[in-house]
């Protein structure tokens, strides 16, 4: 049925559902809109942080936050691992944590996986607003789409962009997608990105998620 909808019914359904989670939504057309919606949900003068995201890059919301309007923790100015990690523990005392998410339900759910674990962390717990700049090519149907989307899309090309050799970089995708779809399954290389896994559904703390869903497709 899913498969059947068009893109708007589905970003539409998708958008209500996190609604109904607690989470805010947004729906915008294209990039430029989404530049816009993340600048009306900033304050300037205000301390942002993010995650690796080829999706805030590709949509110039990484140049929004780049402008000078904010107190940007840029990680991507470190010299050292320790000024990175210094970074990353900052990063949980941020006014607004900026990043994209590896799927989007349309039952309302946002699923990430993170290797070194500090992105999944912050979107968890820490940062008072979490804003998820997100494509339409990462909306699946429920849950198990979408640990298929990570293993078979998102996590492979990722391992390409950083440079790591791991099976899914050679293969295309996760060992372990012939022997099902269990989330945590995978190799046990020492460069794995899939370390640790996040399901955000309902939400206690209402509107403290923000997700732009855009209209064109965005990162991996």
């Amino acid at each position: 049925m899913h498969k059947e909808l068009t893109l708007e019914e589905k970003l539409e359904i998708t958008a209500k559902a996190l609604e109904k989670n607690n989470m805010q939504a947004f729906v915008v057309d294209t990039c430029e809109q989404a530049v816009e919606k993340a600048a009306e949900l900033l304050t300037e003068g205000e301390t942002i942080s993010c995650g690796g995201s080829v999706s805030l890059l590709e949509s110039g919301v990484l140049d929004l936050m780049k402008s000078g309007k904010y107190n940007f923790l840029d990680r991507s100015k470190c010299q050292t691992n320790d000024e990175k990690e210094e970074i990353y523990r900052k990063s949980f005392f941020a006014d607004t944590y900026l990043t994209s998410a590896n799927a989007v339900t349309m039952n309302g759910e946002l699923y990430n996986v993170d290797g070194n674990s500090n992105r999944v962390a912050a979107i968890a717990y820490g940062p008072k607003s979490v804003i998820f700049i997100v494509g339409c090519n990462k909306i699946v149907s429920d849950l198990d789409e979408a640990v298929i989307r990570v293993k078979k899309v998102a996590a492979p090309a990722n391992t390409v962009r950083l440079g790591v050799a791991t099976p899914c970089s050679k293969k295309g995708e996760c060992l372990h997608c012939e022997n099902g779809s269990g989330s945590a399954n995978g190799c046990q290389n020492p460069s794995r990105i899939c370390c640790s896994y996040l399901v955000s559904a309902y939400q206690r703390q209402k509107g403290r998620y923000k997700v732009i869903l855009v209209k064109q497709p965005l990162g991996y």
